[in-house]
């Protein structure tokens, strides 16, 4: 409990204890009357002050006003117990309101607790901890064990675990050692480490995170902005409404005022919207707490809502439904055995920075001795002729052979396929394919079962490679050979497709496909790490890039929407019965409590579960799933 909250609670005490003092005492009139008018005092003047500021700011019609004119009135006509139990019962849920946001606030606080406090600077006259804002680029911070990483950066020595989770819902920790990128927000967990700052603080992972995080309640939703216009008007009519009550049925009955005054206070006191106005952002501030919780960052409740209205899911395919990663996955030596044909393409190779020859490189897996290399020569668009150990090697595509009139077994398997010869003999073919996400055909099924009525994917990759890709994971369509306008074609057709209520989600890694991203009801980027540019350019991030996050997401925004739909039906039903109800004199201020503050308890009971994130919102969360998701 805050300070405040506990002064709140103390005055609920001090005037719950006066109250029941003053009903249990054979006292006089007058001494009932000061007991009552103490007790009220003690629990009421802050609401009182806040409905004159407000009014002389020119906000007159809000909950304290209403809780003004109803106990006041109340007082007025004598009945001066049930005027002080309504304004205690509305500062009970009020401090129980304040206690459930906070609680919620804290949660997300303590989800996104990743501000470093210092920075481990090693500067001339030894190691100096100073603020994260005062360390410059290029500069040395040592992180120990227990510590969190201030700044982004690359470690210069030491290898550690580190734990990642605050960021990316990441269980397992990341082992690291030099060389390695590192980002801020990280906690190191085993040997301490030297890091050469790579980024100010200011545009550091962790200052972006949370800016982005502490921003998203600006971009409401529509269910959020119904709220706020419907409360703009509610209050005003239902004041009007008390009036009329108040003023026109005694002259139509000929019953006294007092009785139609004291069912017009009743009125307002049943109408006070703080059940709506409270649960409903509540619900959506602890979705996107939720959704945290399990590596998605969603930048406003309005993107939380779309979400949940999804139909078509369109991916890009390299870096999100594949690694973006080259590796071999096929030898097919001739006369020699698989380790020597990745011999020799790896020594044609060793020299490129190609991915492709990086990744024939890493399969050969042994050192390289570049003194048995010489005369290296790049044949552009056909590949790399050496010569190793005076033996001449050639590495490249079917047009290198064909050059050098090599016959050769052509491979059909889809992928890129680097032929190899030795001595104008050829020795086989390596296949190279771009590596498929653990989890991306486990994602595809997720997003199918969870109601998404299309998948397509867009690539600019050939026909074959992207096909194979979309036959394995399960899409219904996808179109290949896509320049970047292309790809904006095809999302203008998808959103004409797409019903009128429903929404167009595009997944990329928020580099390449900023315009499809852009042009996309929702776009969802596959974060990684510290992507700069996914961060700035998306509306979702998933910060571990695992595709199986974004049916999770979808899961917590439905969840999220559901509550949000009961809270309304339920305030604004319950209401609307007990009004109807005090309105023709059937019932009391205690009902009207019960309407206000029982509702409102209800609600935000109802709203705080948005952030509860159980094991099924986690699916996708961790490599639990591979073995069921290998392709």
């Amino acid at each position: 409990m805050t300070k405040k909250q506990k002064k709140q609670l103390y005055r609920i005490l001090a005037a719950a204890a006066i109250y029941l003092i003053t009903m249990a005492l054979p006292l006089s009139s007058t001494g009932k009357l000061a007991g009552f008018l103490l007790s009220y005092g003690v629990i009421g003047w802050d609401i009182i002050w806040k409905a004159i500021t407000n009014i002389l700011h020119g906000q007159v019609f809000d909950e304290n006003f209403l809780m003004t004119v109803a106990t006041v009135g109340a007082m007025f006509l004598g009945e001066y117990a049930e005027g002080v139990a309504v304004m205690l019962f509305y500062q009970v849920g009020e401090l129980f309101q304040s206690y459930a946001v906070s609680k919620s606030r804290r949660s997300i606080s303590g989800l996104m607790d990743i501000r470093p406090d210092y920075a481990n600077v090693v500067r001339e006259d030894g190691i100096v901890s100073v603020d994260p804002d005062e360390v410059a680029v290029g500069e040395v911070i040592v992180v120990k064990p227990g510590e969190r990483v201030p700044l982004d950066g690359t470690i210069l020595e030491g290898r550690s675990a580190l734990n990642t989770s605050a960021l990316t819902g990441e269980s397992l920790p990341r082992e690291v050692e030099p060389g390695a990128d590192v980002i801020s927000g990280c906690i190191n967990q085993s040997g301490t480490l030297k890091i050469l700052v790579s980024k100010p603080y200011g545009e550091s992972t962790v200052a972006k995170i949370l800016d982005l995080v502490e921003n998203a309640s600006s971009k409401k939703s529509k269910s959020e902005a119904f709220i706020t216009r419907f409360a703009r008007y509610y209050t005003p009519a239902v004041v009007a409404a008390a009036v009329l009550l108040a003023v026109i049925p005694p002259f139509l009955t000929g019953q006294p005022f007092t009785v139609w005054i004291e069912r017009a206070l009743t009125f307002l006191v049943i109408s006070c919207p703080c059940a709506l106005v409270i649960s409903v952002p509540l619900s959506f501030f602890g979705g996107i707490g939720g959704a945290s919780k399990c590596g998605v960052l969603i930048k406003g409740s309005n993107y939380l809502e779309a979400l949940a209205k999804t139909e078509t899911v369109v991916f890009d395919k390299t870096g999100t439904l594949t690694k973006g990663s080259f590796a071999v996955s096929g030898c097919f030596p001739e006369k020699i055995t698989k380790e020597k044909l990745l011999e020799l393409a790896a020594y044609a190779e060793k020299d490129s920075n190609h991915p492709i020859s990086k990744s024939i490189v890493n399969a050969y897996g042994k050192e390289l001795n570049a003194s048995r290399v010489a005369d290296v020569q790049e044949i552009a668009g056909h590949g790399i002729s050496i010569s190793l150990d005076g033996k001449t090697v050639l590495a490249g595509n079917s047009k290198l052979m064909n050059l050098n009139h090599i016959k050769y077994k052509p491979v059909s398997e889809t992928g890129t396929v680097v032929y190899v010869a030795e001595d104008g003999i050829s020795r086989g073919a390596i296949l190279i394919e771009d590596e498929v996400k653990e989890d991306a055909a486990f994602a595809i099924r997720e997003l199918k079962q969870s109601g998404i009525r299309k998948t397509v994917m867009l690539t600019g990759d050939a026909k074959a490679v992207g096909e194979n890709v979309a036959q394995r994971l399960g899409l219904d369509e996808v179109y290949t050979e896509l320049l970047p306008a292309d790809k904006v074609s095809h999302m203008e057709q998808l959103l004409s497709l797409t019903s009128e209520k429903g929404k167009l989600a595009f997944v990329g890694d928020g580099i390449n496909d900023a315009p499809v991203l852009a042009r996309a009801d929702i776009g969802i980027a596959m974060g990684g790490l510290g992507s700069d540019a996914a961060i700035e350019a998306a509306d979702v991030v998933i910060m571990t890039d695992e595709p199986s996050k974004i049916a999770a997401a979808m899961r917590i925004s439905r969840k999220t929407l559901r509550i949000v739909h009961q809270n309304i039906v339920f305030a604004l039903g319950v209401k609307a019965i007990v009004l109807i109800l005090g309105a023709i004199g059937f019932a009391s201020m205690w009902a009207a409590v019960f309407a206000d503050v029982g509702v409102s308890v209800i609600a935000i009971l109802n709203a705080v579960r948005a952030l509860q994130v159980t094991k099924d919102d986690r699916v996708g969360n961790g490599k639990a799933f591979q073995k069921t998701a290998e392709v």
